[in-house]
């Protein structure tokens, strides 16, 4: 059964057109070498219920200023995010997405869709940080821990944090060391 439409696409609705010639296995690829979805644990003096902490996840992805046009293609390719220096004298730009909204609409589906294959468990478990901040979960002592916690197994199990995990939940090191 043919269809009447020129093109021979049955329903052309259907088709979500990309922002960007980009294939989407590419950017895949691509993130899986150059980019990083963290979580930042900051002071705040202002919030009480978290002892004065913060969470902050971002999608980031960095390349050279000689290729930043690349970077451009992901602006369009994901429909969102920003561009930035990765320092005040840093020949690096990156390519950064820190809204928890367009995180959950955006940026979650693409990769639950389009799998990675060397970041997938910290894709993971920002998944479950970013959907668990959209419910507020992180405002409760509880729910603040269970996040940190997942934080802290990303990315190399925390090895790069400024501050250790004891710090952060307020207990002592055996206490922090015996709940692990």
């Amino acid at each position: 059964m043919g269809s009447d439409n020129p093109t021979g696409a049955d329903n052309q609705q259907e088709t979500p057109k990309l922002k960007s010639s980009l294939d989407p296995n590419w950017v895949v690829g691509f993130v899986d070498g150059e980019g990083c979805f963290s979580v930042s644990v900051h002071r705040n003096g202002i919030i009480r219920r978290t002892k004065g902490w913060q969470l902050q996840p971002t999608f980031q992805v960095y390349q050279h200023e000689a290729c930043g046009h690349i970077l451009d293609e992901l602006v369009r390719f994901f429909g969102c995010g920003s561009i930035r220096p990765k320092g005040p004298r840093s020949s690096v730009l990156t390519y950064s997405v820190w809204a928890l909204a367009t995180l959950e609409e955006q940026i979650l589906p693409f990769f639950e869709e389009y799998a990675l294959l060397v970041k997938q468990p910290d894709f993971s478990r920002f998944a479950e940080i970013v959907r668990s901040m959209r419910r507020k979960e992180h405002l409760e002592a509880e729910g603040f821990e269970r996040l940190v916690r997942l934080a802290f197994d990303m990315n190399a199990n925390g090895k790069q944090r400024a501050r250790p995990l004891e710090e952060i939940l307020g207990g002592s090191s055996e206490t922090v060391r015996q709940a692990l």
